[in-house]
This record gives structure tokens, C-alpha cells and sequence, in this order.
């Protein structure tokens, strides 16, 4: 039983009460409410959700927790400067800070209409062929990444204009529906033009919570999941994704990214901090910045070698680790038990697999020995021609994607004002993100469509509830 039971109940009370939910208090708290385990399950409803802090953290985890918020938060500036723990931002560069994609620790959306925040869309580039670690091999002028952003005494990559092609479909019960295809034309390139051939992947900012969790996952457990060749033929197969390990060398399982690209959060927050930021750290040493780029402004100051030291490294991660996993919501609504029985029937559970044990290997040792509900196998799995980037990553091909966890998605709207979902926020609400899959998942998806309108909507509020 959770240590802080009476606390609990009052914290989830105040949340259902909020909500608009007459809760019943027991002498348990059912396990089916806590998705992020004992540990890191959070009452925190509204746009706080995904900015709490597990439990059973240690005095100096929790210290580094909230110095790992505030630097989370905090904006790099140019070198030199006389915040010398903060500058060397750049050259180019997406954001200038992580909050800014991922505002209040939640998920971006791309820029339209709909969202007034610009940040949290990037486009990963690159040209035929792998590097000698198996990466996609950069574009030779303008790097890994477009920057669309630049300090003064340089010029910005090129900008992205987004267009969109209207696709329309009915479901099975004559219900229309709408899906808007996003078409990117990549405009203004200030380093040259670029008449070869390039690949061009979207990829949103998602929001952070449980990454700890799934972090500290048994590579074992994740492997049991996989079937290549789909011997019980159910048309879905699942692969790990194999990727450098440039901390440590060789090649290692990933599990984060939205092609399972990279191995570990360390790694993971290294990466973002060099391509989104133009911040070097001991893993990341170099920043996305060619020789094409250096030759036209050579004179830029750097902040220190690394720009990111590796206390802010390790305090970055720690606070990623340790944000909590909302609770799940409405589970005594008879709404909720019928999507999840919808949801296993037509086996959206074959990807989006409900639950795991962590494993024991974790040094933040409330991340040892919790049951969570993910809905995630961290797999890559083959989606169709329609969602396809077709730009391979490690072993991933250019169809092929994580599947992403789905704990805490029902709260995204409260966080961050916005209902946009899949790899480039196309989706505009969970329906048009079901009904965007292929692949592996055509199966479901048509079974989606052939569930009626009350069935849509129990298996819609189950989704929004997890």
C-alpha cells in the first residue's frame, strides 16, 4: 500500500472533485489507477500533470530535481557571456531553451493556426547512406538537422513552409471524416541551394512523463516482444531498433526517440541540447555546424569546450528520469471497462502493450520493481505508405516508427491548450491519429472503423483516461 495513503486520498479527491468525479474512498488505492506505479503516480490533474516530481526520491535526488526544473527552464545566450553556465548557444539553433518545445514538460504542437507557440517542430536531414556508427549520414552542407533560427553574426539554415492536402473518408456506418496530410517545402536555404537528393523527417516534441520508468525497463522484457517474422500472425511484428551508444561505444538496444534512435536519456537530452540548441557536451562534442557553415562565418565564439558541462548533463537527465505518470482517470465509469475491452479486441494492445515491471538496475532506486502502464512495447513497427518519412535511422526504415506510450495522452489538452498527436502533430484529435495508421496496424484500424458511434466513443474515452 502506497506510504502516504491518507495524503493520497485527499490529493485524489481534490483531483476527481476537479474533474467532476464523486470519488469513493476505501481502504486501498486500486492498482488500475496507478499507470506510473507506487512510486511515480501523480494526482496532479490539469496543466501541472506532467511536471510532478515521483516519490521515495532521496534529499539530494530531490535537490537535483529541482536544479535539473530550473535548468530545464532556463534560456541559453550567445558566447561570451557574463553567465558563463548558460552561454555558447549556436550557432544555428531551434530553441533556446528545452522548455520551449516541451512546454510545461508536455507535448508541442506544429505551427498553424491552432498553436500560438512555434517551437517543438524540427526536421532531421540527411543524404543515401550511413555513417561508420550507423547513423543516418548529415547532409554535407547543412548538417543532421534544419536550423531554422541563427545568432546574429550568422544566418539561420533554411525555413519550412507547411502546406496541407485535404483527404477525405467515410467509416463503416457512413460517419465522414477529414485527415490533413502535412506537405513540406523547405524554402531559403542561406548555405546553398540543394539540388540532390535529401530525406526529411518531421518530429514533435513530446511530452516527458515516466521516462525513468520506461528507461529502467529489462532489455529482456522489451525483446520478448518482438516478432520479426510475426509467428502467431497477427499481422504485427515489432523490432528493437539497434543504435550507437556514444558514450560508451558499440552498439546498444534504443528505446527513446520517435525511431527508437537513441539508447539512453542521457544521450537522449546530449542530442537535443547539440541539435536543438547548438550545445556541445563531452558526448556530443561538435556542434551541427560544417565546414561549408564555418568557412562563411569563422569567427563565432564558442562557450567553453563542452558548452554543456557534465553536472548539468546529470541534472537534466535526473530531472527527466523522475517526472511522474499521471494517474489513470474514470476507471469506475462503465465507459472506461468497455474501450478497454474495445481497445483488446481489435488489438490495439498488440503495439500499445498496456503493462511492464521495471527492472532493478536503476540508481534512483524508487524506479526499481514498478508495475506501470505504459501502453507502449517500444518496439518499431512498419505503420504504412501514408505515415512513412521514408529516412531510415539505425535499422529503422523509412516506414517504420516506435510505438509511442499512450499513459497520460487523455491530458495533453489541459497541459499544453492543443489535441495534436502522431510524429508531426497532424492529427488534430485521437480519432484522425487512429484512422492515420497503416501497416501493422491497417487491421485495427478498419476495425475501428466498423465499431459504431457509441463504440467509438467508450474506446476514445478509455484512450483519453489511460
Amino acid at each position: 500500500m502506497y506510504k502516504n495513503t491518507p495524503l493520497l486520498f485527499c490529493v485524489l479527491i481534490t483531483f476527481l472533485t476537479a474533474c467532476g468525479e464523486e470519488p469513493e474512498v476505501s481502504s486501498e488505492i486500486d492498482p488500475e489507477l496507478l499507470a506510473g506505479g507506487v512510486n511515480f503516480t501523480t494526482f496532479v490533474g490539469g496543466e501541472n500533470a506532467f511536471g510532478v516530481q515521483g516519490e521515495e526520491l532521496t534529499r539530494d535526488e530531490s535537490r537535483l530535481f529541482v536544479a535539473g526544473n530550473s535548468l530545464f527552464r532556463s534560456n541559453w545566450i550567445s558566447a561570451p557571456a557574463s553567465v558563463m553556465s548558460l552561454d555558447g548557444l549556436g550557432p544555428v539553433f531551434n530553441a533556446i531553451s528545452c522548455g520551449s518545445c516541451h512546454f510545461k514538460d508536455g507535448r508541442a504542437a506544429p505551427p498553424d493556426e491552432f498553436s500560438v507557440d512555434k517551437s517543438g517542430l524540427l526536421f532531421r536531414i540527411s543524404v543515401d547512406g550511413f555513417t561508420e556508427t550507423g547513423e543516418p549520414r548529415p547532409h554535407p552542407v547543412y548538417g543532421a538537422q534544419i536550423q531554422d533560427r541563427s545568432l546574429p553574426a550568422a544566418s539561420y539554415e533554411a525555413k519550412v513552409r507547411i502546406d496541407y492536402e485535404f483527404i477525405a473518408g467515410t467509416l463503416d456506418d457512413g460517419t465522414p471524416y477529414e485527415l490533413r496530410k502535412p506537405i513540406y517545402t523547405i524554402e531559403d536555404w542561406q548555405y546553398g541551394d540543394v539540388t540532390n537528393p535529401f530525406d526529411l523527417s518531421p518530429r514533435i516534441a513530446s511530452q516527458l512523463v515516466g521516462l525513468g520508468l520506461l528507461e529502467n525497463i529489462d532489455e529482456d522484457d522489451i525483446l520478448a516482444l518482438e516478432d520479426v517474422n510475426d509467428s502467431d500472425n497477427d499481422g504485427i511484428s515489432g523490432k528493437a531498433n539497434y543504435v550507437h551508444d556514444a558514450e560508451n561505444g558499440g552498439t546498444t538496444l534504443g528505446r527513446f526517440g520517435w525511431k527508437s534512435n537513441q539508447p539512453s536519456l542521457r544521450q537522449q537530452n546530449a542530442g537535443a541540447f547539440n541539435g536543438d540548441m547548438g550545445l556541445t557536451s563531452d558526448i556530443f562534442p561538435k556542434d551541427d555546424w560544417t565546414e561549408t557553415q564555418e568557412s562563411q562565418h569563422p569567427e563565432i565564439a564558442n562557450g567553453g569546450e563542452p558548452e554543456v558541462s557534465e553536472e548539468q548533463i546529470f541534472r537534466i537527465s535526473l530531472y527527466v528520469q523522475s517526472l511522474a505518470v499521471p494517474a489513470t482517470r474514470n476507471i469506475d465509469d462503465p465507459q472506461y471497462s468497455s474501450g478497454k475491452q474495445l481497445f483488446l479486441d481489435i488489438n490495439c494492445s498488440g503495439c500499445h502493450n498496456p503493462s511492464f515491471q521495471t527492472g532493478i538496475g536503476s540508481s534512483i532506486s524508487s524506479l526499481n520493481s514498478q508495475k506501470i502502464a505504459p501502453y507502449t512495447d517500444l518496439l518499431l513497427h512498419d505503420m504504412g505508405p501514408d505515415l512513412a518519412d521514408n529516412r531510415p535511422d539505425f535499422e529503422a526504415t523509412g516506414t517504420e516508427w516506435r510505438t509511442a506510450p499512450l499513459w497520460g495522452i487523455g491530458l495533453i489538452p489541459a497541459v499544453n491548450d492543443h489535441t495534436r498527436y502522431l510524429h508531426d502533430g497532424r492529427a488534430r484529435n485521437l480519432e484522425e491519429a487512429i484512422l492515420w495508421h497503416g501497416g501493422e496496424a491497417e487491421e485495427s484500424k478498419n476495425k475501428y472503423k466498423s465499431l459504431s458511434l457509441q463504440e467509438r466513443e467508450d474506446l476514445l474515452f478509455f484512450i483519453k483516461s489511460i
